[in-house]
């Protein structure tokens, strides 16, 4: 029985984070069983933690039964790839790191180098070449459908053509929980365990769970620059634009991508019960107020997820 279920004598409670897990737990099993080589996408960020977790715990005691894959841009928080390599190796996984600077290097995208730089787009190629070079058949990601319109016409099972491109008129029907995997070789399916579940949802979930994430996810200071409406962490790899001045700020970070494109807010919740009180208030989804590269067009997530975006 779940840690949350509840039960008398004649009724049996399944309150909503059981659900949640439960419903995400049956859709790694049903991958697990119909797939030859599924992969997880692992960056270190929040959701990809809850939904490693919640593999783990899908075949517990059995070891994972597929890797994990990062898609890294070089331009990662410290923080967050320190936690990635800490927790692969506290849990035995085998990683897969697909580096988007080898596909600059060997000329299948350019890097612009404009103030305004951001790799995050370039992380496309990287992910379809990292899937095609693994012989992946089905992908796990951690996208929810409360983040973003986009991810909002995403089915749990999301089939790619053989270009790894989305189209959303050709996305199957998923009835009573039955999941269609059906695909020709070449093309594969975008699994999203995650896509019922609400930001609050995670958050609850991590401090019911008492889940590690990296730092920045919490209260801390540090050095911002205000663009676009936005604070953007002073690192290395932000360059600064004519009259910006960064100053320090208690803040913490509600998505993590790209250093360049992903911005923070200002907090002083320092715990997850404290984090959850705040999310609860909040009436701006992450992705929405601190992601730089969700504003390039009123459709540019969709635009992206047809060329094979995550």
């Amino acid at each position: 029985m779940s840690q949350y279920a509840k039960s008398t004598a004649s009724t049996y409670e399944l309150p909503h984070l059981a659900a949640l897990e439960a419903e995400s737990a049956h859709i790694f099993r049903e991958v697990a069983a119909t797939f030859e080589r599924p992969v997880l996408l692992f960056s270190g960020g929040k959701d990809s933690v809850v939904m490693l977790h919640l593999a783990a715990k899908a075949f517990w005691p059995a070891p994972l039964p597929f890797p994990v894959l990062h898609i890294d841009t070089g331009h990662n928080f410290d923080e967050v790839i320190e936690f990635r390599d800490r927790t692969v190796e506290r849990l035995g996984l085998r990683l897969i790191v697909g580096r988007v600077q080898d596909d600059i290097d060997a000329g299948r995208v350019v890097e612009d180098t404009g103030p305004r730089a951001s790799r995050n787009r370039l992380q496309t190629s990287t992910l379809l070449r990292s899937i095609r070079e693994g012989g992946f058949d089905a992908v796990f990601g951690g996208a929810r459908r409360d983040e973003e319109k986009a991810r909002a016409k995403e089915r749990v099972f999301s089939f790619r053509d053989e270009y790894g491109q989305w189209d959303p008129r050709a996305q199957r029907p998923e009835l009573w929980n039955l999941y269609n995997g059906r695909h020709r070789p070449g093309e594969h399916i975008r699994v999203f365990p995650l896509s019922n579940w609400t930001e609050l949802d995670i958050w609850s979930y991590l401090a019911a769970e008492e889940i590690e994430l990296p730092p920045l996810y919490y209260a801390h200071r540090r050095p911002v620059v205000q663009r676009d409406g936005m604070l953007l962490a002073h690192t290395r790899f932000l360059r600064l634009l004519d009259g910006e001045r960064p100053y320090e700020a208690t803040v913490r970070f509600r998505t993590v991508g790209d250093a360049t494109c992903t911005g923070c807010v200002e907090s002083t919740a320092a715990t997850p019960a404290e984090v959850v009180a705040e999310v609860a208030a909040a009436r701006v989804t992450e992705r929405g107020a601190t992601r730089a590269d969700d504003r390039i067009s009123e459709a540019g997530m969709e635009d992206r997820k047809r060329e094979g975006y995550f």
